[in-house]
């Protein structure tokens, strides 16, 4: 079923990329038309802030969790796109700020420790250098070498200071005339752009998540205990037919009294909503995981989502390659009890058969659909992988005339993109998912 249309996923990222260059467009002619600084390096100075602010506003609609966007282009690449635009950010704002003291040291023919010294006094600039000094602190606890070694819990917390750091860098701009009011036309710019930049974040973090629960009071109706450590957790509420989730899409989960409210989780449906109830299926690999066979049937729930853009709107073949590893079945096993799975292969990598999640269930799925399913035992590293070009070729000839889903560890993950990269599939075709949200 090859579709002539623009993908989605491909209109999400023009509308996405239009709106960025537009306001770049409008901040150059902004910065061309304001009139320059008092000398050549505060011009620059201003230049680089002008660019600052807007890096800051598009930052907010990375992780405004909107869901025209998250549909189409997923959290997890969105999250990505935010983390690449937040070392941008750093960057220019350090640019701005040094800058900045040096421009007013050699207006004022003053030492640059001196002049740093005598902006600090200045109320406008001592908003501006607090809010560079979160936007630092925040990057250094998200290099990969901080990260991995400070709780999630830490590292989020600090990661909110990016919140604060954005009021002050508000209060800064606005306090700012020569940037926020050089003409009516600037000034009503900048107060539209903050405005929308932080409507879309409350209403996609906060406002959506709320009504929603409340409307649909989510409650946990059977805790299933599918092996040793896993379990599924069926969950119900009002209306859920109402609910726009699609099979393959995941939810934040929490749930109030049995763990503290920052203790959340992203788990994938793992099986295709119904209108009555959601599931998921979860892996003890945390101390919030593994508590979930201890929930109480009747219990509250508080749902966030759904989210990304693993499902079939993103499908441009009839013939369908779903690749699983561990844990990863969970959403497509979602994906294979929609009508439209078609024809499907699917590859299910586990160390053994014992730890095949819900393969019953698939295997039934798979068998109605009239596809086919290989169960792919053994530890990484013993023998031939079965994800390198060779081995995928071997078990779906067809490879590039399918869809190609994937959802597993990185490091399959990572394997199994190679390999079809390798075996020419084009980049249209694949779907992966990636765990995390960080």
């Amino acid at each position: 079923m090859r579709r002539s249309t623009t993908s989605p996923v491909v209109a999400a990222r023009r509308a996405l990329w239009t709106f960025v260059v537009a306001n770049l467009v409008i901040v150059e002619v902004l910065f061309l038309t304001a009139g320059t600084g008092q000398n050549a390096v505060l011009t620059a100075a201003k230049f680089f802030g002008l660019h600052a602010a807007v890096l800051m506003l598009f930052q907010l609609l990375l992780v405004a969790r909107l869901p025209w966007l998250d549909r189409r282009i997923g959290m997890d690449r969105l999250t990505l796109w935010h983390r690449w635009v937040g070392f941008t950010l750093l960057w220019t704002i350090l640019a701005h700020a040094v800058l900045v003291v040096l421009g007013y040291a050699k207006l004022s023919s003053s030492s640059v420790p001196k002049t740093f010294s005598s902006l600090a006094d200045v109320p406008a600039s001592l908003l501006g250098m607090c809010a560079a000094a979160i936007v630092v602190v925040i990057a250094v606890v998200s290099a990969r070498y901080v990260r991995r070694r400070l709780p999630y819990e830490v590292w989020h917390g600090l990661h909110l200071l990016l919140y604060v750091a954005l009021g002050l860098a508000f209060v800064h701009q606005l306090r700012e005339t020569t940037t926020f009011r050089s003409s009516a036309f600037a000034e009503i710019y900048w107060w539209a752009l903050w405005l929308f930049a932080f409507g879309a974040l409350i209403a996609g973090r906060v406002v959506m998540p709320l009504w929603r629960n409340v409307y649909h009071r989510f409650e946990v109706a059977a805790v299933v205990v599918e092996s040793d450590n896993v379990v599924s957790v069926h969950v119900t509420g009002r209306r859920l037919d109402r609910l726009p989730v699609r099979a393959g899409q995941f939810c934040i989960w929490r749930f109030p009294g049995h763990n503290p409210w920052w203790l959340a989780n992203p788990f994938s449906l793992s099986a295709a909503p119904d209108g009555r109830t959601l599931r998921l299926t979860a892996k003890a690999l945390g101390s919030t995981s593994a508590g979930l066979r201890h929930l109480e049937v009747g219990s509250r729930a508080f749902v966030e989502g759904p989210y990304g853009a693993f499902t079939s709107l993103h499908r441009t073949r009839s013939g369908a390659l779903l690749i699983a590893g561990g844990v990863g079945i969970t959403p497509i096993r979602a994906l294979l009890e929609e009508e439209s799975a078609g024809d499907v292969v699917v590859l299910y990598r586990v160390r053994s058969e014992s730890d095949a999640v819900l393969v019953d269930e698939v295997r039934s799925l798979v068998a109605r659909s009239g596809g086919r399913l290989h169960l792919l035992t053994g530890r990484r590293g013993e023998g031939a992988s079965p994800f390198e070009p060779d081995g995928l070729r071997a078990l779906v000839r067809d490879v590039a005339e399918r869809d190609v889903y994937v959802c597993g560890p990185p490091a399959m993950t990572s394997a199994v993109l190679s390999a079809l990269r390798t075996l020419g599939v084009s980049r249209r075709q694949v779907h992966a998912e990636r765990f995390g949200l960080a």
